[in-house]
Protein backbone atom coordinates (compact mmCIF):
# COMPACT_ATOMS: atom_id res chain seq x y z
CA UNK A 1 0.00 0.00 0.00
CA UNK A 2 1.56 2.97 -0.76
CA UNK A 3 0.25 6.87 -0.32
CA UNK A 4 0.40 9.08 -2.88
CA UNK A 5 0.72 12.77 -2.38
CA UNK A 6 2.25 15.80 -3.97
CA UNK A 7 1.98 19.11 -3.66
CA UNK A 8 -0.24 19.36 -6.77
CA UNK A 9 -2.91 17.57 -5.22
CA UNK A 10 -4.97 19.17 -2.90
CA UNK A 11 -4.45 18.62 0.68
CA UNK A 12 -5.70 16.34 3.05
CA UNK A 13 -8.14 18.70 5.79
CA UNK A 14 -8.38 15.91 8.44
CA UNK A 15 -6.80 12.31 9.41
CA UNK A 16 -6.86 10.97 5.85
CA UNK A 17 -4.82 10.44 2.36
CA UNK A 18 -6.15 11.92 -0.71
CA UNK A 19 -5.15 8.81 -2.70
CA UNK A 20 -4.02 5.21 -2.19
CA UNK A 21 -2.65 3.01 -4.38
CA UNK A 22 -2.63 -0.80 -3.69
CA UNK A 23 -1.95 -3.78 -6.47
CA UNK A 24 -2.55 -1.10 -9.31
CA UNK A 25 -5.55 -0.06 -7.89
CA UNK A 26 -6.43 4.02 -6.44
CA UNK A 27 -8.36 4.69 -3.52
CA UNK A 28 -9.26 8.88 -3.55
CA UNK A 29 -11.25 10.21 -0.82
CA UNK A 30 -14.23 11.91 -1.28
CA UNK A 31 -13.42 15.31 -2.95
CA UNK A 32 -15.03 18.46 -1.43
CA UNK A 33 -15.28 21.28 -3.96
CA UNK A 34 -13.07 23.56 -2.39
CA UNK A 35 -10.48 25.42 -4.94
CA UNK A 36 -6.92 24.39 -3.76
CA UNK A 37 -6.09 27.78 -4.28
CA UNK A 38 -8.54 30.14 -2.88
CA UNK A 39 -9.91 27.75 -0.46
CA UNK A 40 -13.69 28.63 -1.37
CA UNK A 41 -15.89 27.01 -2.88
CA UNK A 42 -18.24 27.58 -5.80
CA UNK A 43 -22.21 29.08 -5.75
CA UNK A 44 -23.81 26.97 -8.27
CA UNK A 45 -23.99 22.94 -8.52
CA UNK A 46 -22.69 23.13 -12.18
CA UNK A 47 -19.88 25.17 -11.14
CA UNK A 48 -19.14 22.72 -7.99
CA UNK A 49 -19.56 19.91 -10.11
CA UNK A 50 -16.64 20.89 -12.31
CA UNK A 51 -14.32 21.57 -9.42
CA UNK A 52 -14.73 18.59 -7.85
CA UNK A 53 -14.00 16.76 -11.59
CA UNK A 54 -11.15 19.04 -11.91
CA UNK A 55 -9.86 18.22 -8.24
CA UNK A 56 -10.20 14.00 -9.37
CA UNK A 57 -8.51 14.12 -12.48
CA UNK A 58 -5.40 16.36 -11.15
CA UNK A 59 -5.53 13.96 -8.37
CA UNK A 60 -5.26 11.15 -10.61
CA UNK A 61 -2.68 12.85 -13.28
CA UNK A 62 -0.33 12.86 -10.08
CA UNK A 63 -1.18 8.89 -9.54
CA UNK A 64 -0.17 8.02 -13.20
CA UNK A 65 -3.81 7.71 -13.96
CA UNK A 66 -6.66 9.88 -15.58
CA UNK A 67 -10.49 9.98 -15.88
CA UNK A 68 -10.21 6.97 -18.59
CA UNK A 69 -8.89 4.50 -16.12
CA UNK A 70 -11.78 5.26 -13.42
CA UNK A 71 -13.60 2.31 -12.30
CA UNK A 72 -16.23 3.25 -10.17
CA UNK A 73 -17.86 6.69 -9.10
CA UNK A 74 -19.65 8.13 -5.99
CA UNK A 75 -21.38 10.90 -5.62
CA UNK A 76 -22.93 12.61 -2.76
CA UNK A 77 -25.74 15.11 -2.82
CA UNK A 78 -28.03 16.82 -0.36
CA UNK A 79 -30.91 16.91 -2.48
CA UNK A 80 -31.73 15.02 -5.39
CA UNK A 81 -33.29 17.22 -7.37
CA UNK A 82 -29.76 18.86 -8.24
CA UNK A 83 -29.21 15.51 -10.24
CA UNK A 84 -30.45 16.50 -13.70
CA UNK A 85 -27.57 19.62 -13.72
CA UNK A 86 -24.75 16.95 -11.85
CA UNK A 87 -25.26 14.67 -14.41
CA UNK A 88 -25.24 17.10 -17.18
CA UNK A 89 -21.83 18.12 -15.92
CA UNK A 90 -20.45 14.85 -15.32
CA UNK A 91 -21.32 13.26 -18.94
CA UNK A 92 -19.59 16.16 -20.42
CA UNK A 93 -16.79 15.46 -18.39
CA UNK A 94 -16.30 11.87 -18.84
CA UNK A 95 -17.72 11.38 -22.34
CA UNK A 96 -17.86 8.12 -24.15
CA UNK A 97 -16.24 6.98 -20.82
CA UNK A 98 -19.00 5.48 -18.55
CA UNK A 99 -17.82 4.20 -15.09
CA UNK A 100 -20.19 2.29 -12.77
CA UNK A 101 -21.51 4.62 -10.52
CA UNK A 102 -23.80 5.44 -7.17
CA UNK A 103 -25.84 8.23 -6.55
CA UNK A 104 -26.48 8.86 -2.65
CA UNK A 105 -28.75 11.91 -1.51
CA UNK A 106 -27.31 12.78 2.05
CA UNK A 107 -27.93 15.49 4.81
CA UNK A 108 -25.90 18.16 4.72
CA UNK A 109 -22.31 18.19 3.43
CA UNK A 110 -19.39 19.50 5.27
CA UNK A 111 -18.89 23.55 4.56
CA UNK A 112 -22.02 23.91 2.89
CA UNK A 113 -20.63 21.84 -0.38
CA UNK A 114 -23.60 20.85 -3.05
CA UNK A 115 -21.70 17.48 -3.64
CA UNK A 116 -19.03 14.82 -2.65
CA UNK A 117 -16.98 12.73 -5.38
CA UNK A 118 -15.15 9.53 -4.56
CA UNK A 119 -13.60 7.62 -6.94
CA UNK A 120 -11.85 4.36 -7.69
CA UNK A 121 -9.71 4.01 -10.39
CA UNK A 122 -6.52 1.88 -11.82
CA UNK A 123 -3.36 3.20 -12.83
CA UNK A 124 -1.97 3.21 -16.81
CA UNK A 125 -0.06 0.38 -17.49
Amino acid sequence: MKIIQTENMPIANGHYSQCIEHNGILYLSGQLPIDRKTKKIPTTISEQTNLVLKNIETILHEANSDKNHILQVRIYIPNIQLWDEVNTVYSNFFGTHKPTRCVIPTNKLHYGALIEVEVTAIKKS
